[in-house]
């Protein structure tokens, strides 16, 4: 086993208890809409408040986050250049790992801060909230298959 091995799985695993955390709040999306379609008003404060907390005034722990994702890549990245593993192995754990980061970092985050300053119409608010359930749905798919991945394959070394 490598030193990384062990790595891989404790990035994805912190990574996954953050996206955890992000769609207990999320799954809110799940209830009863008004009339016109739109999330009620309470339901979008609610999602609205944790992402304002969590992507805004959250210092330093946004920053952990960050270099959680970091610290993956950069691991990744070393494993690569070392070619000690199938070529399939890592281009999957690349997509799985790498898909999720970029998500988050270019649509996910920017929409949350959107949502957490309550600033556009009920309508935007709920169509940005349903898509930030969507990235993190897509997120948890990535990553706990990276997770499972890296933990199989350290159980059959």
């Amino acid at each position: 086993m490598s030193a990384t091995t062990p790595l891989f799985t404790a990035c994805g695993g912190f990574l996954l208890a953050v996206l955890w955390m992000d769609l207990i709040f999320d799954a809110q999306v799940l209830t009863a809409k008004d009339s016109a379609g739109e999330l009620p008003d309470q339901v979008l404060d609610s999602i609205a408040r944790y992402y304002r907390r969590a992507v805004t005034e959250s210092r330093p722990m946004g920053h952990v986050i960050a270099v959680v994702m970091a610290v993956l890549i950069g691991a990744l990245g070393f494993r690569m250049v070392r070619g000690n593993d199938p070529v399939w192995l890592m281009a999957v754990s690349a997509l799985l790992a790498l898909g999720p980061i970029l998500l988050a970092a270019i649509h996910t985050v920017p929409n949350a801060a959107r949502l957490g300053s309550r600033s556009e119409s009920p309508s935007a608010q709920t169509a940005l909230a349903r898509s930030i359930w969507r990235d993190h749905l897509a997120c948890a798919v990535g990553m706990s298959t990276f997770t499972v991945l890296w933990l199989v394959h350290d159980a059959m070394l």
